[in-house]
């Protein structure tokens, strides 16, 4: 069961979703979200993340206003996005959160699509993570890294992403070098958006959804984790 937890970015009221595991957790993940918000996928991953032993905070972008519809997300999209600053200000808030949460504990962040690019943008800010894991996000941006990235980084992507022509792809690269950024990059051949998610908002079958891409992309998170904790 997710407890609720409000928290707040300035003025705006947030409102995020808490779970523990059974027992002690391992670690304290951040998981954040696609751009419609918390879906009953992203949900059904924190679940996942639970029940392997990690404590889970699911990020809200938008605040009590979360748009229903794909067209007004969109456009939330673009406004959290207008200005850049601000969105990494709006993502830090929910690091805050989970370290208060979990003080103890070594801290993680995921996303998928926005939240993919969120938890980049968090890595490029120079927050103390040990490790973040984009699965089929964005991966421009308008504030490159320019100082030393702390965490480890993976990077979960179908090759055929129509949200991210290939020649990000290789400047994303190139960004992690200048900086000396320890990254990995996994590329899943054919594969397109969201390849993570079985169903849409609607219930129907997601067709970018790839169980192959899928299943490789969350064992290689789950390496890199026992990689880094120990």
């Amino acid at each position: 069961m997710f407890e609720r937890i409000d928290y707040r970015d300035g003025d705006t009221p947030l409102v995020a979703q808490h779970l523990r595991p059974e027992g002690s957790a391992r670690a304290a993940v951040a998981i954040f979200p696609t751009f419609m918000n918390s879906t009953p996928g992203v949900e059904d991953k924190a679940q996942a993340l639970t029940d392997a032993g990690y404590a889970v905070l699911i990020a809200d972008f938008y605040g009590p206003d979360a748009p229903p519809s794909f067209e007004q997300a969109f456009e939330a999209m673009g406004r959290l996005r207008a200005d850049p600053r601000a969105m990494r200000t709006r993502l830090g808030t929910t690091l805050k959160l989970l370290r208060q949460l979990h003080p103890d504990l070594p801290q993680l962040a995921i996303g998928f699509c926005l939240g993919g690019m969120a938890v980049l943008e968090l890595a490029r800010d120079g927050h103390e993570l040990e490790a973040v894991v984009s699965f089929h996000g964005l991966l421009a941006t308008p504030l490159p890294a320019s100082d030393t990235i702390r965490p480890r980084i993976l990077v979960c992507h179908g090759d055929a992403d129509s949200l991210v022509p290939r020649s990000q792809v290789t400047e994303f690269w190139e960004e992690m070098d200048r900086v000396g950024a320890n990254w990995h990059f996994h590329s899943y051949s054919g594969v397109e958006h969201g390849f993570t998610n079985q169903r849409m908002l609607d219930g129907s079958p997601n067709p970018a959804y790839n169980s192959s891409a899928d299943r490789q992309s969350w064992a290689a998170m789950h390496s890199l984790f026992d990689e880094v904790l120990g």
